[in-house]
Order: structure tokens, then C-alpha cells, then sequence
């Protein structure tokens, strides 16, 4: 474990939130799926906390991206979806201050479980999107109650894997709105992060009412390198996406992502 005030750990957790980042701007995700593990094996952090960190890092990360993404993505593309986008909010929002004071409550080695679990299926769904092609139109009738139904479901869903994990949910998101309301893969990711960033607030308003971030060595050596660096990794996966091999490199990170869940379910945690 390295010393809380050691040079190396704000240095450490910048060059790792950087290369994460990259990593996730290369593929259309913020990284925190990829930065989990990372905060618990290297940054020797315990679970519950891990999670907490990870949700506060991905804030930052995710207000700075939406910023950014909606300068360039037409203003009428999201509209369109304003109320997928209610109804998703609406329902994450819920789950996921439900699902940030549920996880104080949840016995380590079953945490542990539960993140393993859930980034396999993370690591499922990057296999999936590289190698299948995009969805036609929405499956869905085109009847309000029934979009706000399931809108109202999935954001349940995507609220209670934000809670346990800590991420912003969009390996969830992106292919909830192109294979059910028939979004395609660019409009998708700027709604993700529209309907991303109050849920995530949502959850790091729990655990800061529940006094979860009153560690400043932590917020000064870890999280807010961790989070600067994962501000640059992202914009510079951003502008590499375009020449790289995006299908190839999401079923690599696949690979890592289902490893990583094997190495965290045999970690042994003795903090």
C-alpha cells in the first residue's frame, strides 16, 4: 500500500486516471468500470470506499464531458428523446439514493461479490457491442405511457449499478436507448450523459449527507489527481477515436474488465 502522503499517490492516481480515461474516451465511456478495481487492488482502498471515490471521481469526469459533448451535438437530437430522458432520470434517480445508503449495509466479502458480478456483465455487454452491428427503429410502440414505463425501469436499473459501483452507468445506458427507443450510437452517448450526471449527483449527494467524504487526504491525494488525470485521458481518447480500432479494442478491455472481476472476487481484503 502506498503512504497517504507520499508524492507518488497524487502522481500514481493522476497517471492512472489519465490512462483510464484514454481508455474510456476511446470508447465512448467514462472508465470507471475500468477504474474500480484499480482504486481497491493498487490504492488498497476497501470496498464501500473504493465505491464512494470512484462515484465522486466519475462526477467530476462526467460534468466536464457532458459540457463538452453538448457543444457539438445538435440541440434537436436530444429533444427528441427529453422524455426517455425524464423517465430514465426520474427511476435512477430513485435507485440509486436508495442503493447509496443500501450500501453501507452490505457485508464486504458480499460487496466484493456484487462487483465482480456486475463488471462481468459490464465486460458481456463491450464483447456484445463489438461484435454486433447497430439496432434499427425502437421496438417499442409508439406510445408515451408505455417509453415512460420503460424508461421509469431502466433508470432503476442504471441507478442500482451506479450505487454499487460507482460509474455513470453508460455501458448500461448506451444500449438501453439504441436497441428499445432506437437511438443511434452518437445521439446515445450524449443522452447518456444528460441522463447519467443527476443520477451519479444523486448518489454522491447520499454518501456526502451520510458524511462518506470527509477525508481530506483522500479527496487531496487521490481523488482530485485521479479525477484531473481522467479530464485529460478523456479528451485525448476522444481525439484518438476516430483512428483507432474501436471494436477490436473494446473486446481487449473486455478481457481485462472479466479478469479484473476474477482477480477482485479472489482478493483478499485484509484491511
Amino acid at each position: 500500500m502506498l503512504k497517504p502522503y507520499s508524492i507518488r499517490r497524487p502522481i500514481l492516481a493522476f497517471v492512472t486516471g489519465a490512462a483510464i480515461g484514454a481508455l474510456g474516451g476511446l470508447i465512448g465511456l467514462g472508465g470507471a468500470e475500468f477504474r474500480l478495481p484499480i482504486l481497491i487492488t493498487v490504492f488498497a482502498l476497501y470496498p464501500h470506499r473504493a465505491v464512494r471515490f470512484n462515484l465522486l471521481v466519475s462526477f467530476v469526469t462526467l460534468a466536464f464531458a457532458a459540457v463538452t459533448r453538448l457543444r457539438i451535438i445538435p440541440a434537436t437530437d436530444v429533444t427528441a428523446y427529453s422524455d426517455v430522458i425524464l423517465a430514465m432520470v426520474a427511476g435512477g434517480m430513485i435507485s440509486a439514493w436508495v442503493g447509496a445508503g443500501w450500501l453501507s449495509r452490505v457485508e464486504p466479502s458480499r460487496l466484493m461479490a456484487i462487483i465482480s458480478a456486475l463488471l462481468l456483465v459490464v465486460a458481456a455487454l463491450l464483447f456484445a457491442e463489438a461484435t454486433q452491428a447497430g439496432a434499427g427503429p425502437s421496438p417499442l410502440p409508439n406510445d408515451v405511457v408505455l417509453r415512460a414505463g420503460v424508461g421509469i425501469l431502466a433508470g432503476l436499473l442504471v441507478g442500482a449499478v451506479s450505487s454499487l459501483l460507482g460509474v455513470a452507468g453508460g455501458e448500461f445506458i448506451i444500449p438501453i436507448l439504441i436497441f428499445l427507443f432506437g437511438a443511434d450510437i452518437k445521439t446515445a452517448g450524449t443522452l447518456s450523459l444528460l441522463i447519467s450526471l443527476p443520477i451519479v449527483l444523486m448518489g454522491v449527494a447520499k454518501h456526502r449527507l451520510s458524511g462518506h467524504y470527509r477525508s481530506r487526504d483522500v479527496l487531496t491525494y487521490l481523488v482530485l489527481p485521479m479525477a484531473a488525470g481522467s479530464v485529460v485521458g478523456a479528451m485525448l481518447g476522444g481525439l484518438m477515436a476516430n483512428v483507432a480500432p474501436i471494436s477490436a479494442l473494446k473486446i481487449v478491455l473486455a478481457v481485462i474488465l472479466a479478469w479484473s472481476a476474477f482477480r477482485l472476487r479472489h482478493h483478499d481484503d485484509t484491511r
